[in-house]
């Protein structure tokens, strides 16, 4: 630009800026095109890349401008690393040659990137570095994914490398809260993964009372979990009214919890009873982590919720191994409907792919030779048993990240529930991706695995009724973002797009 077209008003330091521009305009297009033709020829140039000098022309003349044009502020931190060089590749020998770059000695420093030195020619060795190179935003899924990744092919330095870097800034605060959730849930399930001995996983927590009443208070505040327990109990109403003659009902339940889906169960039957009394028999079992004095405690409250309702109740607790049930030992008799309760049961039983004696398999068996009127599986829809470690992460991110945004949806809830809600959530992501093995509790399969398990056990499926579906429409039309279909035999209930539970019956 000739000085006669500059405008009046540019000062003197402006008028330096543009000159040294345009001073850099020439070796920048030299640099590129010998870049173009370098990279254009199939094998030999005819002369290797010598391009130190014009990089430091280029480098020059922006040091210059940034430095003219940032004088009123503070200084710039763009930093060359001092031992940054300048890679060229000839063709026909094996010799790389280094041309090192002068170290900037001013206050206004320019950081270079190896990216740009070797101008994506130099083929890098390490995977680590492309990883850490990689330009995606800090707290993200993706991010998540690459330590997935990482993970999965033995690399776990990379891994605690993004991790470290992601731990050192913290969420983007215009992020919703459930995402900022999954990714702090998420961190430290990655971190327990790769440092289990400095992060120890969740595994005994699953069976504390604490993890009892986090579940409890997820049934309450996410509708799908809500939905699976009504539908379970619509299913077996539905056994009852099949059979007339008789006005007994007796649920086997493997793990009832707090009890609160019988609850409902006896509201329901108080107001079916129409002058002939009901009779509700619930046969739980004990184990090593449901005692007998909790399930005790947990039959006085229903007795006592029964006997304000007008319902009997009879409450059984059985101590047995599975090899042992049988009708008998369950207290089976000729004159009732007898249902079997899995609800959120098999998955955190252990399957053939930890452990020979395959408990989970087992009990369908000697559930199937009760001979049932009906049985109701509900399960979580997610497929995070065998399935490889990166598609379990994607997995985990999906059905977590939907089921945060599920107990979100109702804002009038005491803020003591959704933090121990949210906390039961940590701790089941953190023991599906954290653990392996006998460790690793939390094994959810989705609606088709869990169909074939028990097409093999010998059940066949039992449709549901138009008025059960019907039912759990009506009840999540008050939920935003909810929905209700049904689906290969299966009622689904998903938030966001996403499914998350599945109930179905079978006999």
């Amino acid at each position: 630009m000739e000085r006669s077209a500059w405008p009046k008003n540019l000062s003197s330091s402006g008028k330096r800026t543009i000159q040294d521009l345009l001073h850099g305009q020439n070796p920048t297009k030299k640099l590129a095109d010998l870049f173009d033709t370098h990279s254009q020829t199939s094998n030999d140039t005819g002369q290797p890349l010598f391009a130190g000098h014009m990089v430091v022309n280029v480098l020059g003349s922006f040091s210059n401008t940034l430095s003219l044009s940032s004088s009123d502020q503070s200084d710039e931190v763009l930093q060359v690393r001092s031992n940054a060089c300048v890679r060229s590749e000839v063709s026909e020998g094996s010799e790389s040659i280094n041309t090192p770059l002068p170290r900037k000695t001013s206050n206004t420093q320019i950081r270079l990137d190896q990216n740009l030195i070797d101008g994506g020619h130099s083929r890098r060795t390490s995977d680590q570095k492309s990883i850490l190179d990689r330009k995606l935003p800090v707290w993200s899924r993706q991010s998540l994914m690459e330590v997935a990744t990482a993970i999965s092919e033995d690399r776990a330095e990379v891994a605690w490398q993004i991790l470290t870097r992601m731990s050192a800034i913290p969420p983007n605060p215009i992020v919703k809260y459930s995402e900022r959730k999954l990714m702090e849930y998420m961190l430290s399930a990655l971190k327990s993964r790769v440092s289990p001995v400095d992060n120890p996983p969740p595994v005994a927590e699953l069976f504390t009372k604490d993890h009892l009443l986090s579940a409890q208070s997820l049934c309450n505040l996410s509708p799908c979990f809500k939905l699976g327990f009504e539908a379970a109990n619509l299913a077996i109403l539905e056994a009852l009214l099949e059979q007339p003659s008789t006005n007994k009902l007796h649920v086997i339940d493997f793990d009832i919890g707090l009890g609160g889906q019988y609850r409902d169960l006896l509201r329901a039957l108080s107001t079916r009873q129409a002058g002939n009394q009901s009779t509700l028999k619930i046969t739980t079992l004990a184990d090593i982590f449901n005692g007998e004095e909790r399930l005790r405690m947990v039959g006085d409250r229903l007795s006592k919720l029964a006997a304000d309702m007008g319902v009997r109740l009879v409450f059984n607790i059985v101590s047995q191994k599975l090899s042992e049930l049988s009708r008998d030992s369950l207290g089976c008799e000729a004159d009732e409907v007898l249902a079997v309760n899995l609800a959120f049961k098999l998955y955190r039983m252990p399957d053939e792919s930890v452990s020979v004696e395959n408990p989970r398999d087992e009990l369908l068996r000697r559930v199937k030779g009760l001979a049932p009127r009906v049985v109701m599986l509900v399960e979580q829809e997610m497929n995070g048993n065998t399935a490889p470690f990166k598609v379990r992460i994607g997995e985990a991110l999906a059905y977590y990240g939907a089921l945060l945004q599920s107990i979100q949806s109702k804002p009038w809830t005491v803020e003591s529930e959704r933090a121990r809600a949210e906390k039961g959530l940590s701790r089941k992501l953190g023991n599906s991706v954290a653990c392996e093995g006998r460790d690793r509790v939390e094994r959810c399969e989705v609606f088709g695995k869990w169909r074939a398990r028990m097409e093999m056990a010998g059940f066949e499926l039992k449709p549901l009724g138009q008025h059960v579906v019907k039912s759990m429409k009506e009840m999540v039309g008050k939920y935003l973002e909810h929905a209700v279909k049904e689906e290969n035999g299966g009622v689904c209930m998903g938030c966001g797009g996403r499914t998350l539970t599945v109930a179905s019956a079978w006999h």
